[in-house]
């Protein structure tokens, strides 16, 4: 969180959102990635990117970067009720992919402490979607054709499966930055980076590692069957930096999986490393019958 601008990203959560690149390899994402990186003034969490040496990202396109490198499990990033066995199965061939690539798998590798970091509820969420979109509408008010909303409610011109989170959102206060619950929630955050960071420093890791969501994609519309989660719990709350590569495919070799390297602040060159030398090991991703070639 702040390497990358934001601005024109439609937003969900700003204090969450983040923009990166999606590729076919991790080479094409780290050129995009190149690019991207470093401050915007139109973007007033970058100013952490100010002054901040950028590296060279192409120099962690290294075979090798999964040598002598010191990997948790993180299991509470994965493990639900409704976690998918086949999931987990191809998770610990990933590992194991890990192991015979030179690195050190700490599994488990326990965030202690999390137990003690609460989060203060009673004065409501710290900004979230209505405030954010509000403000993000009114910034392009001669652009786009609602004001806000409440006018999108309105103007019932929304996925019907929207509905309730849109009219829960609408009822719920803005809260804006300098409100009581924004103080609360900035609070929490620093406490959960802080419980994240010491205990990667006890058991010496360089990056967790997860499946990168707990359950197989299910069809559009499906509202039935297990969604899944991807963990939207550490990387979002804490701004941490995570990069995601293929690690196989379920459900007869038909639906893809993904495996998540997740680091500490500014350790997108060591993600980078791992994730390359794991694609290259394994060479998971095929392109999709229905793609037609690169030219």
């Amino acid at each position: 969180m702040g390497l990358t601008s934001r601005a024109g990203v439609f937003p969900l959560n700003l204090r969450a959102d983040i923009a990166g690149p999606m590729a076919r390899t991790t080479e094409d994402a780290v050129k995009v990635f190149q690019v991207i990186v470093g401050e915007d003034s139109r973007d007033p969490a970058t100013a952490a990117a100010k002054g901040r040496t950028i590296p060279d990202y192409s120099k962690s396109l290294d075979r090798n970067g999964l040598k002598r490198a010191v990997i948790g499990v993180l299991h509470e990033a994965y493990e639900r009720e409704s976690t998918d066995p086949e999931i987990v199965r191809i998770f610990m061939a990933a590992l194991e992919d890990l192991r015979q690539s030179g690195a050190t798998v700490v599994d488990p590798a326990t965030v202690e402490g999390l137990d003690g970091v609460k989060r203060e509820t009673s004065t409501g969420p710290c900004m979230g979607f209505k405030y954010d979109l509000n403000r993000f509408l009114a910034d392009r008010r001669e652009r786009v054709p609602l004001a806000d909303l409440a006018a999108i409610l309105k103007s019932g011109k929304f996925h019907p499966s929207t509905q309730k989170r849109l009219e829960d959102a609408e009822k719920g206060p803005e809260n804006g930055p300098d409100s009581e619950a924004c103080h609360a929630d900035a609070a929490y955050r620093e406490q959960f980076r802080a419980t994240v960071i010491k205990s990667m420093d006890r058991l010496k890791l360089d990056a967790f590692v997860y499946p990168t969501w707990s359950n197989p994609p299910r069809l559009i519309g499906d509202l039935n069957t297990p969604s899944g989660d991807n963990s939207q719990i550490f990387s979002p709350t804490t701004g941490f930096p995570a990069i995601n590569v293929p690690m196989g495919y379920s459900r007869g070799g038909t639906l893809p999986v993904g495996l998540t390297f997740y680091g500490r602040p500014w350790s997108e060159a060591q993600l980078i490393k791992l994730a390359y030398a794991y694609e290259q090991a394994t060479k998971h991703r095929r392109p999709p019958a229905s793609t037609p070639p690169l030219r």
